[in-house]
């Protein structure tokens, strides 16, 4: 099992000074059939702000329903729309700019990432419209350019971890029609 994190009311020390604290979760990168990653636009940005879907462990919660609620919730996307293929073998971490940080995120969030195959019909992703506003799949090389600064080692990290996923559903996919 991983990291357990105290809701914000036990994270004290004895002496009464609260702890900085990085909140668990899970995110999915979900890639279609032309190995193409589905990405979401935050609503809260004023600038394009784009990241794959990730949210928090509940306590208690298992990591995969913890994965199939999050991408239920934020996208719309059902567990029998995705296949998980893949999890990180580690834990990864990310700090937040001290502006986005919040009882709720804490200092970050440390995550358990899944390499997930999208199965459904694309029409039936909807972003949420209260964190999330649009989608869009990037291709492997620009998902990086998209993402925040502060989240990009992560990403870097999983197209590291998840590489021969990646290459397998490259080769494995039909041609493109769309030759723009």
């Amino acid at each position: 099992m991983g990291p357990v994190v105290a809701p914000p009311r036990e994270r004290m020390k004895k002496d009464g000074e609260p702890t900085e604290y990085f909140r668990a979760s899970v995110g999915a990168m979900l890639v279609d059939a032309a190995g193409r990653v589905l990405v979401l636009r935050r609503a809260d940005v004023a600038e394009e702000a784009w990241q794959m879907p990730q949210g928090g462990l509940r306590r208690g919660e298992e990591l995969q329903h913890a994965l199939e609620r999050e991408l239920q919730e934020e996208t719309g996307i059902l567990a029998e729309h995705f296949r998980t293929i893949a999890a990180s073998t580690d834990w990864l971490a990310y700090e937040l700019p001290e502006a986005y940080r919040n009882e709720k995120v804490g200092r970050g969030q440390v995550q358990k990432w899944f390499f997930c195959e999208f199965l459904g019909d694309p029409e039936a992703i909807k972003p949420d419209g209260v964190e999330f506003v649009a989608y869009k799949w990037a291709e492997q090389r620009r998902f990086l350019d998209l993402a925040a600064p502060f989240r990009r080692s992560v990403y870097e990290r999983l197209l590291s971890d998840f590489a021969l996923h990646l290459r397998l559903m490259a080769e494995e996919s039909p041609p493109s029609l769309d030759r723009r």
